[in-house]
This record gives C-alpha cells, structure tokens and sequence, in this order.
C-alpha cells in the first residue's frame, strides 16, 4: 500500500506541477494580452487623430485648389482681353497710318507740323 501512496503521491505532485505551469502560462499570455489592448487604444486613438488632420487637410487643398483655379480663369480671361487690346491698337495703328498717308497725299501737313 506504501507503493501505492507513493505513487499516488508522485502523480499529485505532477499534477499539481502541471496546473502551476499552466497558470504561469495563462498569466504571461494575459500580460501580453493587455499590452496589445494597451497598444491598439494607442493605435485607435492615433488613427483618429491622423483621421482628424487628414480631413483637415483635404479640406483645405480642396479650397486652395478652387482658388488656383479661380486665378487660372482671371488669367486667362485677362490674356484674352488683353489681346483683344493688342488686336485692337494694331488695327487703330494700320487704320491711323492709312489715313495719314491719305491725307498726306491729299497735301495736308502731319501732326508733328502743326503748330502746339
């Protein structure tokens, strides 16, 4: 019988060996648990935060870009205009020199003539 509680008592021995390692285990397990919820809070909240910035700065390329391309339209009307301009001088130019040639063949003295 002394064999028998030997044995007894060695398989006790082991088992509870057992349930310690098994605990010691699960606790390392739990602590790497927490800190992956630790870090994916940080995570979360950085992703907010970048969230946040990256509307922000949508929102004001968005707005930015509006105004280049109101300043492409100005530019753009304004050149048109401007060559209207310079169209125009070059026909006023050709228009004024035809006429003083006329007149200059018809006899009558140029401006830079006359009398101030």
């Amino acid at each position: 019988m002394t064999h028998q509680g030997a044995a007894l008592q060695s398989y006790n021995n082991e088992l509870v060996k057992c349930i310690e390692d098994l605990c010691t285990k699960r606790d390392e397990l739990h602590k790497q648990i927490l800190n992956e919820e630790e870090e994916k809070q940080k995570i979360q909240n950085d992703l907010r935060i970048l969230s946040e910035r990256l509307a922000k700065v949508n929102e004001s390329l968005a707005k930015k870009i509006a105004a280049r391309n109101e300043y492409d339209k100005t530019i753009a009307e304004t050149e048109a205009a401007y060559m209207k301009i310079i169209e125009s001088s070059q026909t006023l130019l050709n228009v004024l020199q035809r006429e003083s040639s006329v007149l200059k063949d018809k006899g009558v003295p140029a401006f830079s003539n006359l009398p101030i």
